[in-house]
């Protein structure tokens, strides 16, 4: 039997959702490893005598360098090579590259070791999105893309909760340390056990299975992305919302133990609660009901990401401008849960609107996207905003900084999601490349 032939006769039910928890799992320590360093902020500011704006640099801009650099090349080569693989040997690099920032002596060596996960991160998505979509069908693809994005939920959990405790245990160097090393085992743990899945695997024609083996030259493949409106708009309306819940998870931990001086293992654990409560029923939930919305009418999973964004723009506001931690907490718990339910349905509609052989690239690109306008962008302005600000607005500058990007950046998607429902077909069909 030669590998095309193993690939296609993978068992289809209880592998392939094994196969769906271990690609969560990489995304978890992503986050971890991305995330961890919200709650070791305030440690190391006073360790290094950091303002926000340069913390805003190591948490954001840093990581986003290379990631921005080099999530195309990453995504392409997904589309052309053994995505297993590559997904193993990327988990494995940013988990080491996670726990070298512990030995960081000032803050050029952290900025480094930061660039450095950003390297081993841009290879994490797009091989492992493109794996989900070659052992579920795309009637099953928001639901399943639902289950992928609560390691988004679950990862700031691991970092907030454990990172919080051992930080005050430990220190915030060997939080690093502690929190890295374990992805090498999971790059190892993937590398044995998860199968290449054969790419044309739910192809209906023999052009189809061809076309899904076949990569097409790089500009012919970013020119078709280009005119694909459905995962344009999509990838613009993701990128725009993901802005206010990656500043959240950076800057929600300073905010609580600026304004309210609770002890870092205390808010770890707090947080942790909340994007537990928060995310995953939103994950899931959200990707289960778009599945059953989007049989009657697919422009729903766009419709419904417009709604849950409108009504999770005055939760998140309200629990920056509230001076009770419970009142805070329970706000954002229900804010967040409502935004993060767009991810299942959002990542489905890019995903199932390329070909095959695109896949690797469009994650790329969203990723990129989101990485961008939320990291590289987001966690420097919050910072730049908070600085000038402190002047007269003392502890609170950090919250009206982040009012502030959340308004636009929640609005914004509002809108862009709406723009995106009008490239989807209004009738109860398989999504295809939409072209302009």
């Amino acid at each position: 039997m030669n590998m095309v032939q193993q690939a296609a006769a993978v068992p289809k039910n209880a592998y392939r959702y094994f196969i769906l928890f271990m690609l969560m799992l990489t995304y978890m320590f992503n986050i971890t490893d991305r995330m961890v360093m919200s709650i070791l902020i305030e440690d190391i500011k006073a360790d290094f005598v950091l303002t926000d704006t340069q913390i805003g640099l190591l948490a954001g801009t840093a990581f986003t360098i290379f990631y921005v650099v080099l999530g195309i090349p990453a995504g392409r080569l997904a589309d052309r090579t053994n995505r297993k693989n590559m997904l193993a040997i990327a988990v494995s690099l940013w988990s080491v590259m996670a726990a070298l920032c512990g030995v960081a002596t000032g803050f050029w060596t952290l900025f480094l070791a930061r660039l450095g996960v950003g390297v081993g991160e841009s290879g994490g998505n797009p091989p492992a999105t493109s794996i989900i979509t070659n052992y579920f069908d795309t009637h099953e693809l928001s639901r399943a893309m639902g289950i992928f994005s609560l390691g988004a939920a679950l990862g700031p959990v691991m970092g907030f909760v454990a990172g919080g405790l051992l930080a005050e245990a430990y220190g915030w160097r060997w939080t690093f340390i502690i929190l890295g090393l374990p992805g090498v085992v999971l790059g190892a743990i993937i590398y044995l056990t998860v199968r290449e899945p054969d790419r044309s695997r739910f192809s209906k024609s023999e052009q189809e299975k061809v076309k899904a083996v076949t990569q097409e030259p790089f500009a012919k493949t970013m020119a078709s992305l280009w005119k694909n409106r459905i995962f344009v708009r999509v990838v613009l309306a993701n990128a725009l919302g993901i802005i206010a819940l990656y500043g959240f998870s950076i800057w929600l931990a300073p905010i609580l133990m600026r304004n309210f001086e609770i002890p870092v293992s205390q808010v770890g654990i707090y947080l942790g609660i909340a994007w537990t409560a928060g995310g995953v029923p939103g994950m899931i939930l959200g990707g289960y009901f778009t599945d059953w919305l989007a049989l009657r009418n697919p422009k729903w999973r766009a419709w419904y990401s417009a709604i849950v964004i409108l009504i999770s723009l005055p939760l998140l506001v309200g629990c920056l401008l509230s001076d009770n931690v419970l009142l805070v907490l329970v706000l954002y718990t229900l804010g967040y849960a409502a935004h993060s339910s767009t991810q299942g349905p959002a990542i489905a509609m890019m995903q199932s609107s390329v070909s095959p052989t695109e896949r690797g690239t469009a994650s790329s690109i969203n990723g990129l996207a989101a990485t961008f306008l939320g990291y590289f962008i987001g966690p420097a302005v919050v910072g730049m905003m908070s600085d000038k600000l402190a002047g007269d607005y003392g502890t609170m500058s950090l919250n009206y900084a982040m009012i502030a990007i959340t308004v636009f950046s929640l609005i914004a998607a509002i809108f862009a999601y709406l723009y995106a429902a009008k490239a989807v077909p209004g009738k109860a069909a398989v999504l295809s490349p939409q072209t302009a």
